[in-house]
């Protein structure tokens, strides 16, 4: 298992001290939330980009996703959300990133209209996005929580560079078991994210194994050689705990509950 964090739970830090972070508490790649208000985001230039990597080759650490904010099935004309999507897959390709994280974002929508939003601008980016070198994972969240939800979109589109992250907190408020999201995302998966909550209605972050959402159970329905990423959602709930002193414990947890079973 191949462990990462999101810097969602480090807001705003340095890109410096994000690799410090990953290469002293033993996580292989970092997720990169790209936003305007982080110091990684589309609007970069060359010569920033060119930073960013050098100062993950000197640490040694992967840029496993840039995480985006782009709704793939939300109401509205197509051209803006594809050019969008573009830019992230272009940041992606220049920063030596394999996957761009995209929403669902469908709303209120009839879901078989969401479904056909999203899947066809997902199919229109795909080419694009397998020139580049890089894959749109599709999240389970918000209008799509569930993996049956994700799975069909990414099922219709068909294509390689299209497929699914699996938020393992959404797909378990939606009431979907590990193993029932694992055998319909498997045949997309990317990736997961992993996090822990108290219940259904208190969402903030907590240190992982100190919650309810069922970590081994996931766990348990991975290849042994699989990302797993800890997305702490700090920017959201700015008074949870500091991840940096939850990094170390997290891994051992992970590892713990991820190791094989005798």
């Amino acid at each position: 298992m191949k462990l990462a964090f999101s810097t969602l739970g480090v807001p705003g830090l340095p890109i410096s001290e994000v690799v410090r972070l990953a290469a002293e508490h033993g996580y292989q790649g970092v997720e990169l939330r790209a936003h305007p208000e982080e110091p990684v985001h589309p609007g970069l230039s060359m010569l920033e980009r060119a930073d960013v990597v050098e100062e993950f080759k000197r640490g040694g650490i992967e840029i496993l996703t840039v995480a985006g904010y782009v709704r793939a099935a939300s109401e509205g004309d197509d051209q803006p959300v594809l050019d969008e999507l573009a830019g992230l897959v272009e940041l992606a390709r220049d920063l030596g990133a394999r996957n761009v994280r995209v929403f669902p974002g469908g709303g209120d929508q009839d879901p078989e209209t969401a479904d056909a939003t999203a899947a066809r601008r997902l199919a229109a980016a795909a080419p694009y996005a397998a020139d580049m070198g890089v894959r749109i994972l599709l999240e389970t969240h918000d209008s799509h929580r569930a993996g049956a939800a994700v799975a069909r979109v990414v099922g219709t589109v068909g294509h390689g560079s299209i497929g699914a992250l699996w938020d393992i907190m959404h797909t378990w408020l939606a009431g979907e078991e590990p193993v029932a999201s694992h055998a319909v995302l498997a045949p997309h998966l990317g990736y997961v994210q992993v996090k822990d909550i108290v219940s259904a209605e208190e969402t903030e972050p907590v240190a992982l194994g100190a919650g309810v959402l069922p970590l081994r159970a996931c766990l348990d329905t991975l290849d042994a050689d699989s990302w797993v990423c800890w997305e702490y959602e700090k920017r959201w709930h700015p008074g949870a705990a500091e991840l940096p002193g939850l990094l170390s414990a997290g891994r051992e947890h992970l590892l713990r509950l991820g190791a094989p079973k005798q």
